[in-house]
């Protein structure tokens, strides 16, 4: 969840942009998850759509999102070679999974029993 705090002396698209490597950074925005587009968060988070806009620009120069045109913008893999290619893999896994319709308990009880093989 995202917020802006309008008495902080920090910028709304620094708070922005703070809250989204954090949660890059702790996994809760996975490599691959769909980011809002910039008018929605600018409306749920009542802000300027340039603000937003800025927000993005910045998290793509520094590598934590990809935009990918009309597509939308995307959490881009962090760490090591081997780390982002595992994250790309968890991500098509997870979509698979919610395809499939399968339960996050079996899917992880799966990918367990599979590491520990």
């Amino acid at each position: 969840m995202l917020t802006i705090d309008p008495k902080s002396a920090t910028p709304p698209f620094e708070q922005l942009r703070l809250q989204f490597m954090d949660q890059v950074r702790s996994g809760e925005l996975a490599a691959g998850a769909k980011l809002p587009t910039v008018r929605r968060l600018a409306d749920d988070l009542g802000l300027a759509p340039n603000t937003v806009a800025r927000c993005y620009r910045e998290l793509e120069r520094d590598g934590f999102i990809e935009t990918r045109g009309r597509n939308g913008s995307f959490v881009s893999a962090q760490g090591d070679a081997a780390e982002q290619q595992a994250q790309v893999a968890a991500r098509a896994y997870a979509d698979r999974v919610a395809q499939l319709g399968v339960s996050h308990d079996d899917a992880l009880a799966w990918v367990t029993a599979a590491l520990k093989a």
